[in-house]
């Protein structure tokens, strides 16, 4: 939790009714995820010696698709503002096959964290940013009333990059050292500036071309080194690339993507890297989440042969992480003691005790997920913040097109999904989808055409959707 005012109006309760605005029923799973959060915000306020014995309690969500398990855990990092990834256990292999290693699913997440962070610092420096941009937008529009700086003197080192690198490089030297035009009047040149950058502020020059030399930080081919070399603790075409001199560009843009670029490369220059990934590491490492969804499919101990045979080594390879180790990223080492893991999986062919015993332990809190009712449905289309039933309405009301839904018809649609989840393959909540999309699958192409207003009652849903849910086979293959 990164600021103590929101972590102190994060209470369980409060996130629980959070999580009610997108997640519909879940009480228990809900209640397990809250007080995992809450118990964080604890861990940080007891005394120091004590904090780096309190680990995390790692949940296992069990149940069926499409009842809320990914949901929860998204919505509830975006809540917390802690590092999130979702992973699938059945794209890790026993070492020594062909896979990813389980370790990725830290790197994976101090990725995460790096965008996080240097979101929030480019959003600090802002408008600092947009400042320094509109002055070099006005240096590029009146180059006369920049102010003179002092030449550049001569760089031996410069020269000596420029005897390896070649006459490129000092070509690009002698530019950057160039004196700038004749500078006009103090006063003139003030009162030319102050007035381009009232009309660069409003927008006045936004379509007018502009010439503009832009950054390019030199590449590396990793290839030529060979696959897989900078999985480890750094990248190496990126350390490569950044020994070598950053290329120059011209570039023919408009003003106003001028200043995009402008402000870019300006608010890069404003922030401090080196300090982003202590912070990122820091907050993979004690708040970050790692959803690991699948985790039934590599159940089993079995002493079976075939392609079944690595199940049981992706488990200890994922134990590991789980238990707690230092995973090297190209940013820096992870410790996973403390971020807190979140499986989950449908078990319909296997059970929770199929798992080794070393990783069941590690999850010591199991919450079942019930299945969703037809009431459910219901619900799910009317009630939460981002309801089906109103994004169709956004979506289509964007061409002019009026959709109403009324009480019987989405009772008469959740009806339909409900029927078609008992005959086909139950899906949970995203069989709302593929029904909602047959339903107003006409609307949604003829909106552009013809926008008459669509009232969708118990009658419009059943004329459209009827003889699709009677039949089995075609429910199966279209719904």
């Amino acid at each position: 939790m990164n600021g103590s005012v929101q972590a102190l109006e994060l209470t369980p309760r409060n996130i629980v009714a959070e999580l009610d605005k997108y997640i519909v029923g879940q009480a228990k799973a809900k209640r397990a995820v809250a007080i995992a959060m809450r118990n964080r915000y604890r861990r940080e306020r007891v005394r120091e010696d004590l904090r780096p014995e309190i680990i995390p309690k790692n949940i296992l969500m069990i149940g069926p698709t499409g009842v809320g398990k990914t949901e929860i855990a998204r919505r509830l990092a975006s809540l917390t503002g802690a590092p999130f990834v979702k992973v699938e256990a059945t794209k890790y292999t026993e070492v020594g096959y062909v896979g990813r290693d389980v370790e990725s699913m830290v790197r994976d997440l101090v990725e995460q964290a790096v965008r996080m962070v240097s979101e929030e610092r480019r959003a600090d420096v802002e408008e600092v940013a947009k400042k320094m941009a509109i002055e070099r937008v006005i240096d590029v529009l009146h180059p006369e009333t920049r102010p003179p700086s002092a030449q550049g003197q001569p760089n031996a080192f410069a020269a000596t990059l420029g005897s390896i690198f070649g006459n490129n490089f000092q070509a690009q030297q002698q530019q950057q050292n160039q004196p700038p035009p004749p500078a006009a009047g103090a006063a003139d040149a003030q009162r030319t500036r102050e007035q381009a950058r009232s009309d660069v502020e409003r927008g006045f020059y936004d379509v007018r071309l502009v010439e503009i030399e832009v950054e390019e930080a030199s590449s590396f081919p990793i290839g030529v080194i060979g696959p897989g070399m900078d999985q480890g603790g750094g990248d190496l075409g990126e350390m490569l690339g950044g020994m070598l001199p950053k290329k120059r560009v011209h570039k023919r843009v408009t003003v106003s993507e001028a200043r995009r670029i402008f402000e870019q490369e300006e608010a890069a220059k404003l922030i401090d890297m080196d300090a982003v990934k202590r912070e990122a590491i820091r907050r993979a490492g004690q708040n970050g989440i790692i959803f690991i969804d699948e985790i039934d499919k590599v159940a089993g101990r079995e002493g079976s042969r075939g392609p079944d045979v690595s199940r049981e080594g992706v488990q200890r390879d994922i134990l590991p992480i789980v238990e707690g180790s230092t995973v090297n990223t190209k940013h820096g080492p992870v410790k996973t003691d403390h971020i807190l893991f979140i499986a989950a999986g449908a078990f319909h062919m296997s059970k929770p005790s199929d798992l080794i015993p070393e990783l069941q332990g590690r999850f010591p809190i199991r919450v079942e997920l019930d299945s969703l009712t037809a009431e459910d449905f219901k619900t799910i289309l009317t009630q939460p913040k981002n309801a089906l039933t109103e994004q169709y309405k956004a979506l289509l009301a964007s061409e002019g097109v009026d959709v109403d839904f009324q009480a019987d018809g989405i009772e008469q649609l959740a009806q339909f999904a409900m029927q078609v989840n008992d005959q086909s393959e139950n899906i949970g909540a995203r069989r709302l989808h593929t029904v909602l999309e047959k339903l107003l699958e006409d609307v949604s192409y003829e909106a552009p055409e013809k926008r008459d207003p669509v009232v969708v009652n118990a009658e419009y849903v059943r004329a459209k959707l009827q003889d699709i849910v009677k039949d089995a086979d075609l429910s199966s293959y279209i719904l």
